[in-house]
């Protein structure tokens, strides 16, 4: 199985995953570069690590966006991002860098751990053995009812319960487990959030429970928002438990990511009539280990918590020189091999024979410009 190399974000000599935190100074700098057009996590990585600074990286921004083909890009102010920081400590709202020690250590173990999190509530609820808990929005009285006593005997049993603050499932999930910590993952900023008439269940599970974001304080959500949330579900969690699913459904997006991640992913079995036990149904066919209690999730579990887990290895392992300058033809020759159907990276770099560094600078910059999309196992497509 591939490994991937070691995420290793450098500020001043010092690796960030080695409970490094960052300055005020750095954190306003992160936080300005996190928002600006274009950077997602994997594209933060590799600014810090080719520039050695977010500070550096968000002066070069603009250079590299026009090479990838972008008229313009919208960099976060100072102003903006101060304001931002403003309003999270008013409102009790943690930014917390990747590699910071209250940054959640499992979210740190997948593909593209977001590279600041805005944590509220109680955060050692973090540091439990974590389960998921998620399903239909249009529940039946039936899974809700199982999903508050999964999420009941499995806090009872010690272990925290992640869920989405959907509607149906995760609402009932969410309300089982709030007396034993619960962790509410948004796909909106925490100003914005949804559905709002979880609004006043999310304040109460703050008590002895916790809210995360990756999202701007004041951002709605958007559809695409929520496959994005779904990731730090699963990242969250050591397994998943997908309680009422359609074929369709969100949540089997959710139990994707977690096979990719390598979690441990649940489904309980439904009637074979009911459309909304298809997906769950499905992915026992496929499978996922079937749950009919808490004892069934406990079991698969307990081999997995008695040891730490890894940090993935993921590439690249070194930074990108500084001085990775693709020549017109070299951009041209490497864009010509990307369309909408995810390619491999080392596939374009066997074939477009550059070197992976000039592979990887282009990219940055097609990113940038919001001209790429990545994909899971190093596959990167055209928007």
């Amino acid at each position: 199985m591939r490994r991937w190399a070691m995420l290793c974000l450098v500020i001043s000599g010092a690796s960030l995953g080695d409970g490094v935190k960052l300055t005020d100074e750095q954190r306003l700098d992160w936080l300005r570069l996190v928002r600006s057009d274009n950077v997602g996590p994997r594209t933060f990585r590799d600014l810090i690590n080719t520039y050695g600074g977010a500070r550096r990286a968000l002066e070069d921004l603009p250079r590299l966006a026009r090479r990838g083909g972008a008229s313009g890009t919208h960099i976060c102010t100072i102003e903006e991002a101060e304001a931002e920081l403003k309003a999270c400590r008013a409102r009790g709202i943690s930014l917390i860098a990747l590699g910071e020690p209250d940054y959640p250590t499992h979210l740190q173990t997948i593909y593209d751990p977001p590279p600041l999190v805005a944590l509220r509530g109680k955060l050692s609820v973090f540091a439990q053995p974590l389960v998921a808990i998620v399903g239909s929005r249009n529940a039946s009285a039936v899974g809700m009812k199982f999903a508050q006593g999964l999420a009941r005997d499995l806090g009872a049993a010690g272990f925290g319960v992640v869920s989405g603050l959907a509607r149906g499932i995760d609402t009932a999930a969410h309300r089982a487990s709030m007396a034993t910590g619960t962790i509410a993952v948004l796909a909106g900023g925490h100003e914005r959030i949804y559905p709002a008439e979880n609004v006043e269940l999310l304040n109460v599970l703050l008590a002895d429970g916790a809210a995360i974001s990756e999202m701007p304080l004041n951002w709605e959500p958007r559809a695409r928002d929520f496959p994005r949330r779904n990731r730090l579900i699963s990242g969250l969690a050591l397994g998943v438990v997908i309680v009422e699913a359609a074929r369709r459904s969100g949540s089997l997006i959710t139990a994707r990511m977690a096979g990719e991640q390598g979690r441990e992913v649940f489904a309980v079995p439904g009637s074979p009539l009911d459309p909304r036990a298809e997906g769950t149904n499905g992915l026992l066919k496929q499978g996922a280990t079937l749950v009919t209690e808490a004892a069934d999730v406990i079991t698969a579990l307990e081999p997995i918590i008695g040891r730490g887990f890894d940090l993935p290895v993921q590439e690249p392992d070194t930074p990108l020189p500084h001085d990775a300058e693709p020549g017109d033809d070299e951009r041209s020759r490497i864009v010509s091999l990307l369309g909408p159907t995810p390619s491999a990276i080392d596939d374009l770099v066997r074939l477009s024979r550059s070197s992976p560094a000039i592979v990887r600078m282009v990219l940055l910059e097609l990113e940038l410009a919001g001209r790429l999309e990545r994909h899971g196992g190093a596959m990167v497509s055209l928007v």
